[in-house]
Order: structure tokens, then C-alpha cells, then sequence
């Protein structure tokens, strides 16, 4: 299954990608994460919680960073298995600026191939297709929320939860169709 994207994000492209290799970032970001730990230099242990409608269960596996040319571009590998299933993939970030209104940010752009076997297979790669661009969109957004905080001169961390982290990724939504829709001279 292919997978593809863009996100726009507040904030410098340097801030992003260090916060997109940070591993107490990650652990806070990835959308179901349990528990996050480093193995060895850009290889961490992974345990999350996923549910695609009636099909929820427990993951654990390996992500590993490569192909890392910080503040351009970065790979992701991931391999994971569970009692639903398995999942295997691959994917390249892209960093760009993207100065919006004055403002610092930068465009992510995302593609990869997954491959994904066992009961959670049977849901079909639409749905498939559709939760993982949700999930890339939430993680993306709560990486911009830690870019955000980080601006500010407020010591108050950043909250994340399942229910906060798609409202962000709601509101980006939002925003990025309000975006187009905005007459240019």
C-alpha cells in the first residue's frame, strides 16, 4: 500500500526536524504510543495501541531513522507485529521552508510503501489508506504543537491524548482548505 502526503507546519524547518528525531518528541507525538525506547543510535523499540473501527489492538516493533540530511530529509523504517497482524514500511520525509504570511514554516512532504498482513489486512486498504493518512496528519500536528511551545516563552508542556492530538490534526485540516480557497491578487 502506497502512502503519500504533505503537511504544513508552524515553525522553522531546522526546529522540525530536530524535533522529529528527538525520542522524548516521538514518545509524546506518535499517535497510540505506549512506550518509545532507544536500542542504539536512530533505532528505538516501539509498543502502541492502534484501532481501526471494531479492529483495536496492541503493536510492538522497531522504527529506525535513516538517510537522515537534517534539515531536508529524513527515512523512516518501521516493523511491527501484533496478534491482529503485521505491518512493514518505509517512508521519506521531505523538508522544505514554506514561508506562509511572514511567518516561518515548513512544508512535510511524506511518501512510502507499507505492507500490511493479517486480521487487520481484512479491512480493507481504503480504510487502511484513510487511517494512516488521520494518523500522519495527528502526529505532524503534535509535532507542530512541540514546535510551537517551544517558541514561547511558556514553560507549560504540551498536552497530548488521543482526543487533543485529532483536533489538532482537524484544525490543520481545516486551515490548509481555508488556505486554498483564499483569493490571491
Amino acid at each position: 500500500m502506497k502512502i503519500e502526503g504533505t503537511y504544513a507546519s508552524h515553525g522553522p524547518r531546522d526546529r522540525i526536524f530536530a524535533l522529529l528525531v528527538d525520542e522524548e518528541v516521538l514518545r509524546r507525538c506518535v499517535p497510540g504510543c505506549r512506550s518509545l525506547t532507544k536500542q542504539g543510535e536512530d533505532r528505538f523499540s516501539v509498543a502502541l495501541d492502534v484501532g481501526l473501527g471494531s479492529v483495536a489492538g496492541s503493536y510492538e516493533g522497531t522504527v529506525s531513522l535513516s538517510q537522515k540530511a537534517p534539515p531536508e530529509r529524513l527515512e523512516i523504517a518501521v516493523d511491527g507485529k501484533g496478534k491482529l497482524g503485521f505491518v512493514r514500511g518505509k517512508a521519506s520525509l521531505q523538508l522544505t521552508p514554506a514561508p506562509h504570511d511572514g511567518l516561518q514554516s515548513t512544508l512535510i512532504a511524506y511518501h512510502g510503501e507499507v505492507q500490511i498482513g493479517g486480521t487487520i489486512a481484512s479491512v480493507g486498504q481504503r480504510v487502511l489508506q484513510g487511517t494512516a493518512k488521520m494518523m500522519a496528519g495527528q502526529f505532524f500536528a503534535a509535532v507542530e504543537a512541540e514546535a510551537v511551545a517551544a517558541e514561547s516563552a511558556s514553560p507549560a508542556p504540551v498536552q497530548h491524548g488521543r482526543w487533543r492530538d485529532f483536533l489538532r490534526w482537524l484544525h490543520s485540516l481545516l486551515r490548509s482548505v481555508f488556505r486554498r480557497r483564499t483569493p490571491t491578487a
